[in-house]
């Protein structure tokens, strides 16, 4: 009796190569957790620093002031002429360092979230997206983002005045000595709102506009991933501007409740009013999101093409 046998059909090889290439192609969505820190830590550092004046005169903008209401490039003359230059980097120091750590958070959250939601093709769909950036953000709010938040904050609203803080160290011993830790914990309820809204609508409108980029065939590179990142940013800015107006309250140097600044928004500016500062949060973001995606997608890709 012979030992022949017949060889595999091709449709059996086929569906043998497809079992063996679906790891790889899981591996291929999902990121790993240390390249997903480094990667978001490098993006949130450097966009922060770059971004930074925006944020300093959106922040002055929302915080109690004698004066009326001024214009973008009004505000930034009357700091400069008063101030000096240096005075649009007060407290920035802080924010890099806690957007550096936030990023790593929020990218590593997500990515993590994002690896047990997708489908198996590997797509997350827009409420799936929306989720994970949520979830992500309320992690970030509770780790890093209120205390880091609440001492920039403070820092920016002192020196609008006769300065008790001489710095972020002096500034955190002195809170710490007046109000404990929940000084340092100061807003954490409005931040954590602002921050899951903000990050679950950014993460999920840019993974939404990824997918349809794929979808239309659109090359994946650093213009486009800038100019999705950007779009996202546009879209937060709107639709989560009350979120960031009222935590700016909270987190002033003498701290409101989230009630209490809901009610002293509406009660000096109306429904407006917490729209404020949101051309100012519009200038940040724009660059903001094009920037931290542009350079997470990148440290991501370096670090497969290193490592695969």
């Amino acid at each position: 009796m012979s030992n022949f046998s017949a060889p595999p059909h091709p449709l059996a090889i086929q569906q043998t190569r497809s079992l063996v290439d679906e790891p790889s192609k899981k591996r291929e969505i999902s990121t790993s957790p240390i390249v997903s820190l480094l990667a978001g830590g490098i993006a949130g550092g450097v966009e922060a620093t770059v971004t930074y004046p925006t944020e300093y005169l959106k922040t002055r903008s929302q915080l109690r002031s004698n004066h009326a209401s001024q214009s973008l490039f009004r505000t930034f003359q009357t700091i400069v002429k008063t101030e000096g230059i240096s005075a649009l980097y007060t407290g920035c120091s802080t924010l890099a360092i806690g957007t550096a750590f936030k990023a790593s958070v929020r990218f590593l959250t997500f990515d993590t979230i994002k690896s047990q939601l997708v489908d198996k093709n590997g797509k997350l769909s827009a409420g799936s997206g929306i989720l994970a950036g949520m979830s992500a953000g309320a992690v970030e709010s509770i780790t890093v983002v209120t205390p880091t938040e609440r001492l920039k904050t403070a820092l920016i609203d002192d020196a609008k005045g006769a300065k008790r803080f001489r710095g972020s160290t002096h500034a955190i011993k002195m809170l710490l000595q007046e109000q404990g830790l929940r000084g340092i914990y100061k807003g954490l309820a409005s931040t954590t709102m602002k921050q899951s809204a903000t990050s679950g609508v950014r993460m999920g409108s840019y993974n939404l506009l990824k997918e349809l980029a794929k979808s239309k065939g659109i090359a994946q590179n650093t213009t486009t991933t800038f100019g999705m990142g950007a779009l996202a940013g546009v879209i937060t800015v709107y639709a989560t501007q009350p979120f960031d107006t009222v935590k700016t309250r909270t987190q002033s140097a003498n701290g409101e409740s989230t009630m209490v600044a809901l009610r002293s928004v509406f009660s000096e500016t109306g429904v407006r009013g917490f729209w404020k500062g949101s051309t100012m949060r519009l200038s940040r973001l724009i660059f903001s999101g094009g920037i931290v995606f542009s350079i997470y997608e990148q440290v991501v890709n370096i670090a497969a093409n290193t490592f695969e």
